[in-house]
């Protein structure tokens, strides 16, 4: 395991364009007896309710989204470049059916009980502050229904107080 310590935000130097977009991130759920982590690059970080926030966005049908629900926790790991054929592979497989974790070849590491991806250069710790299910309803756009929910498998928005961020 890599040796990971609390940093604060005033050093960080990240553009969330590229870094949750373009670079990807994981979203990794669950306890010390079972964890499950997925490929996203939909999300973003700000301030809310006077808070530093990320929020990301989790299809009803993500296996992840169940230990988000049951733990109200989650992390925000950012692996190098180098983890890319992995993380592909972590956005394609589901957790339901196989250790994807395992068949990976990445390790779990834990702050507070919460797991995060150990091969991360970064990790946001995130409490879940508020949850939104997204409806057809919901969009002013309704090209955005039509481009991403024809199988009416709706993300469910999550705003998650980053309560701690690590790094390497």
């Amino acid at each position: 395991m890599h040796s990971f310590q609390k940093v604060t935000d005033d050093i960080m130097e990240m553009n969330p364009f590229t870094k949750i977009g373009k670079d990807w991130m994981l979203v990794t759920a669950g306890n010390e007896e079972k964890a499950n982590t997925m490929t996203a690059s939909w999300g973003g970080v700000g301030v809310m309710w006077g808070k530093d926030v990320a929020y990301v966005v989790i299809r009803q049908s993500r296996f992840t989204k169940e230990f988000i629900d049951k733990e109200g926790k989650f992390s925000l790991s950012f692996p190098s470049k180098k983890y890319r054929k992995e993380m592909k592979f972590l956005g394609a497989v589901s957790g339901r059916n196989e250790d994807k974790i395992k068949e990976a070849g990445i390790d779990i590491n834990y702050h507070d009980g919460v797991p995060f991806i150990d091969q991360a250069d970064m990790v946001f710790i995130c409490r879940v502050m508020s949850n939104t299910v997204l409806k057809k309803e919901d969009f002013i756009d309704q090209g955005i229904d039509e481009a991403w929910y024809k199988d009416n498998d709706y993300h469910t928005l999550y705003i998650a107080e980053i309560t701690d961020i690590l790094a390497r």
